[in-house]
């Protein structure tokens, strides 16, 4: 019984890339696709994005939808099987929704500044830190204490949006730093209030 149940356990992962793999990628209205050997460009309402294939993935266009298919049932293959969608996905919404990461800064005195296109913060340290945006990415400040990071590469945007947050990531017992809004900090008393 127990090795029966250690081998499902050892079986599920398999099934569930397979699932994600599997699932065809849904293209919205205005959303056009070009498929060039290894090179796959996305195009929609937002931009146009362009994303290198690996040679061992097959990827199929049929009318409205993309399917990604593997070459064999190799751990190589079925890794690639996945990510190959994922990265497929990403681009679509890019493209027709875009991605947008937004950021709070808390403490007294801490405030951010647009500058041109970057983002100037004070943070508390003796001088202002300057953060230029990467190319295709959009910085906008809102207030003083709200950064909002957007663009139609989702790794371009969470790469900036984290390069912002690591100026003065946020500081669990003074309730001070850069954090994202859907991140939940869990304020730790100091040590004089846990000895009191």
């Amino acid at each position: 019984m127990s090795a029966m149940s250690g081998n499902t356990a050892l079986n599920t992962p398999k099934r569930t890339l397979s699932r994600i793999g599997r699932k065809p990628v849904i293209l919205p209205e205005g959303v056009t696709v070009e498929l060039d050997y290894c090179m796959i460009t996305v195009s929609g309402p937002k931009g146009k994005l362009e994303e290198r294939l690996h040679p061992e993935v097959r990827v199929e266009l049929e009318e409205d939808r993309i399917l990604v298919q593997r070459l064999s049932e190799r751990k190589f293959h079925r890794s690639l099987h996945g990510l190959t969608r994922t990265l497929i996905l990403n681009a679509v919404t890019g493209v027709s929704e875009g991605y947008k990461k937004t950021l709070e800064i808390m403490g007294v005195g801490y405030r951010a500044q647009q500058s041109g296109d970057n983002v100037t913060l004070n943070v508390g340290y003796s001088h202002t830190v300057e953060i230029a945006p990467l190319e295709g990415v959009t910085i906008e400040v809102e207030g003083n204490n709200r950064v909002h990071v957007s663009g139609i590469n989702k790794q371009k945007v969470g790469e900036t949006a984290a390069r912002i947050r690591k100026v003065r990531p946020p500081n669990a017992y003074k309730e001070k730093g850069i954090k994202y809004s859907t991140e939940t900090i869990r304020l730790k008393p100091g040590k004089a209030a846990a000895k009191a």
